[in-house]
């Protein structure tokens, strides 16, 4: 699974900056928009594919202990043969323009920033602190005792440290690569790019408490059956995947309303308006008791989604200078594993201490975080050039 996340970052990364790239400022709203359209008309085509296969094609949806169904199996093939053609189809029916081209097509972001140069002490000195934090971090999860999934954290930041140590030795003989230039952005990124992380992060962490937690939130307190050899807690896991679906399903149709919502509130407002639905959706899971009226606070979940995967970027990609989009794209999705991580292993801990281990207030507290995120969009920075 970590392999296969990995491999759909790395094959979204370039859509990202392709679009900033071949759309002017004023359509960027659009394009991304378009994007959250696909997405949410995927997932949910994705999310039915499996009862299609077994009701109308009469594939195997049962198999034995340890085997996956067919349906299952022949899903992940006709999802791996989609992701390989629509690749192959943009590749080859559109075209690139090349960075002196979009430089000159209008001025984008703050070059006086991504030609900053940091000192060469710096890379020393912060690459042994990042370098010791992460060893320190290893050391913590081992005499602790906590989530194994901390040593990818704590490995992640360790591996920081040392790049940037490579990075300085490189800087003080002079030599410039792609590992210097990537660092030197990361280090020179625009005031926007700043802030749009710390929205991604809470952004993505209520995201992610909704993942892990809504099955066992939902079976235990709408169906009553937090056991999972249970009955009801299959009806239960059952609508939640129905639930999942209807927010696809919105967020395909928010992508529709999303580029008028910005035109009136400016993006950091339409962002900030769709984040506050998000919280108001993952609240109504815990405010709401009747499952069967689960699916209402699914479409404030929905529109949060649909914002997320192109507010943002939008954003993001009229403050970044121009032959750097691509650099700063790839970075950006870093603001999304760290939330991952974070939620996966904090949050088991915080319900345990302080809520009776009840899986039902991780929803509330991504409820929280979305509100946090929908208060930072409104205080984004803005690019000097930007309207806005």
């Amino acid at each position: 699974l970590w392999l296969m996340d990995a491999s759909i970052n790395i094959t979204m990364e370039p859509f990202r900056a392709f679009v900033g790239d071949n759309l002017p400022e004023e359509q960027r709203t659009t394009g991304y928009a378009m994007q959250s359209f696909f997405i949410g008309a995927g997932a949910v085509f994705a999310s039915c594919l499996p009862w299609l296969l077994s009701n109308v094609f009469n594939v195997a949806s049962t198999a034995p202990a340890g085997v996956v169904p067919d349906s299952v199996r022949i899903s992940f093939y006709v999802g791996a043969a989609a992701l390989l053609s629509a690749v192959l189809w943009t590749v080859f029916t559109t075209r690139e323009y090349s960075p002196a081209e979009i430089e000159s097509f209008e001025p984008r972001g703050d070059d006086a920033q991504a030609a900053t140069v940091r000192p060469q002490g710096a890379w020393y000195f912060g690459g042994l602190t990042w370098s010791l934090a992460g060893v320190l971090g290893v050391m913590a999860v081992n005499l602790l005792g906590l989530a194994k999934e901390l040593y990818i954290l704590a490995g992640f930041v360790a591996a920081f440290g040392v790049l940037q140590m490579v990075t300085g030795a490189f800087v003080a003989a002079r030599r410039s690569n792609a590992l210097t230039e990537i660092l030197g952005d990361v280090f020179a990124m625009p005031a926007t790019m700043r802030g749009l992380a710390a929205v991604q992060f809470f952004s993505w962490f209520a995201l992610f408490s909704l993942w892990i937690y809504a099955t066992p939130a939902v079976t235990a307190v709408h169906f009553a059956s937090p056991d999972p050899t249970s009955a009801g807690y299959a009806r239960g896991a059952d609508w939640v995947g129905v639930l999942m679906g209807v927010y696809n399903g919105v967020a395909a149709l928010a992508a529709f309303m999303i580029p008028v919502l910005a035109k009136r509130t400016g993006k950091r407002g339409a962002h900030a308006v769709n984040l506050a639905l998000g919280a108001a959706g993952l609240i109504g899971l815990f405010v709401i008791r009747d499952p069967s009226l689960l699916w209402l606070p699914m479409i404030g979940v929905g529109f949060a989604w649909a914002s997320v995967v192109s507010m943002p970027y939008a954003i993001l990609a009229g403050a970044v200078p121009g032959r750097k989009m691509g650099v700063y794209m790839g970075v950006f999705n870093i603001f999304i594993v760290v939330p991952q991580l974070v939620a996966a292993t904090i949050l088991g801990a915080v319900l345990k201490a302080a809520f009776g281990d009840q899986a039902i207030w991780a929803l509330v507290i991504g409820g929280v975080s979305f509100l946090i995120a929908a208060g930072l969009s409104l205080v984004v920075p803005k690019a000097p050039h930007e309207a806005v």
